[in-house]
């Protein structure tokens, strides 16, 4: 591929306690998922956040999740519909005022941590997040699973939507995450995990953690930020990916 957008989960830092180094990693990534204040995120470091998001202009999504600050979005829950339509259109909007006083715009949405794998799946909450994000504003780029079901499901709801792929988690032979309860999950070490992007950038192919190969095509890789490694993970994947011709550039304007 000739380009493709490196994104990575920010505005996750709640108060005194930091989570992640978003200046650094602004000054390398392409997108930026920022927290909405449901799975973490305050709104005084949301907003400087996206401040330097705007400086950059680094292009904002909205990091939508369960309502799930003690398990940091990571616990899955099952909402009512009326309950997870409302959160997400809530928390969304939270970010549209946000972004508009820093100078920016939200551009699209990507679900958070449960969330993300559980309306890969599930059609029910999947359809109420797709819901959430055509009441709100219908051009809002959806951001999900390479592979997963809820593309097609947004696709035929009249959204556009993005392919996501992950340099630092581990993948079952489906295509589906390994959770994060098992040994080798999250990936730490930089080097293999730029060769392993720039193979799923060049041959659109990822080796699953139980040995076999699986194709992925995505527009877009994340790069988790909470996670100690994060800068020298994305600035390993930059320089990797560079080097072989392939443009960064985000999936939408900032």
């Amino acid at each position: 591929m000739a380009s493709i957008d490196l994104n990575s989960d920010l505005g996750e830092s709640f108060g005194p306690w930091p989570m992640g180094d978003d200046a650094a990693l602004l000054a390398i990534v392409t997108s930026a998922n920022v927290a909405c204040g449901f799975h973490a995120g305050d709104p005084a470091g949301i907003l400087r956040t996206l401040h330097e998001a705007a400086r950059r202009g680094i292009a904002v999504g909205a990091h939508v999740g369960y309502r799930d600050l003690a398990g940091f979005g990571r616990r899955n829950m099952d909402p009512s519909s009326e309950e997870l339509v409302g959160d997400t259109i809530y928390q969304i909007g939270a970010l549209q005022g946000l972004a508009r006083a820093a100078g920016t715009q939200v551009r699209y949405v990507k679900p958070h941590g449960a969330l993300y794998n559980t309306i890969a799946q599930d059609a029910r909450q999947a359809a109420d997040v797709i819901a959430a994000i055509r009441a709100v504003d219908p051009s809002l780029v959806l951001m999900g699973l390479a592979g997963a079901p809820i593309l097609a499901q947004a696709r035929a709801a009249g959204l556009r939507v993005v392919a996501e792929a992950f340099a630092d988690r581990a993948y079952n032979p489906d295509g589906s995450l390994v959770s994060r309860s098992l040994p080798g999950a999250v990936l730490h070490d930089p080097e293999t995990i730029a060769a392993r992007v720039i193979r799923l950038a060049t041959e659109g192919r990822v080796t699953a953690i139980d040995g076999s190969e699986i194709s992925i095509e995505a527009q877009s890789v994340c790069v988790h930020g909470d996670t100690p490694e994060a800068v020298e993970i994305a600035q390993a994947l930059r320089d990797r990916l560079v080097g072989q011709g392939i443009a960064l550039k985000p999936f939408v304007n900032g």
